[in-house]
C-alpha cells in the first residue's frame, strides 16, 4: 500500500447496480422499493441523469404525519416532488479528496457521486469505506513504529499493532 493514493473511484458502485428512483416516481413506488430492497435512503434522479437529492424515511413518514387522511392507495397519486425532503445529501464528483468523502460518509448512509456535468453516475457506500479501514487495520505485517498512513491521514502507530 505505500506509496497507494485511494480516491472516489475505488470505492464506486456504478449507477447500473445502484437502486434509485426517478423524480417522477409516487410515494408508493418508494415505498415499496425502500422496503423490498430494505433501504432506509435512497437517491432520486431527473430525466436528464442528474442527482436531485436523497429520500429518507424520515421523509416519508412525515409526510404521512402531515398529511391528513392520506392512505396506501392516494400514495399511488402522490409524487417525490410533492415530499419534502429533509437531509440535503450534497453529491461529491469522482475527484473528490477522501478527507471530504469520509466527512460526507460519517454524515450519510452512502454518498452520491456525480460527473462535470451533474450526472449521477454513482454511489459511495459508508460500510465499504468502514469495511475497507477494518480490512486494512488488520492485515498482518511487520512491526513497527512509523504512523500508519489511512486514507491520507496521518495516524500514530500504537505499540504493539500491526501495520502495512
Amino acid at each position: 500500500m505505500e506509496g497507494y493514493v485511494l480516491n472516489v473511484a475505488f470505492f464506486l458502485l456504478p449507477k447500473n447496480d445502484v437502486v434509485y428512483l426517478k423524480t417522477n416516481s409516487t410515494m408508493r413506488q418508494a415505498l415499496e422499493r425502500m422496503k423490498y430492497h430494505r433501504y432506509a435512503a435512497i437517491p432520486i434522479i431527473d430525466d436528464g441523469g442528474k442527482y436531485v437529492g436523497t429520500l429518507t424515511e424520515d421523509d416519508l413518514l412525515w409526510k404521512m404525519k402531515n398529511t391528513p387522511g392520506l392512505t396506501l392507495m392516494k400514495t399511488e397519486k402522490l409524487f417525490l416532488s410533492e415530499i419534502v425532503r429533509q437531509t440535503q445529501n450534497t453529491p461529491v464528483s469522482v475527484d473528490t479528496q477522501m478527507e471530504s468523502l469520509i466527512s460526507r460518509a460519517a454524515q450519510q448512509n452512502f454518498v452520491p457521486v456525480i460527473d462535470d456535468s451533474g450526472i449521477f453516475i454513482g454511489i459511495v457506500r459508508r460500510s465499504e469505506l468502514i469495511k475497507y479501514a477494518n480490512d486494512y487495520l488488520n492485515t498482518p505485517t511487520s512491526f513497527t513504529s512509523s504512523p500508519i498512513n489511512f486514507f491520507g491521514f496521518n495516524f500514530p502507530h500504537p505499540v504493539g499493532i500491526r501495520s502495512c
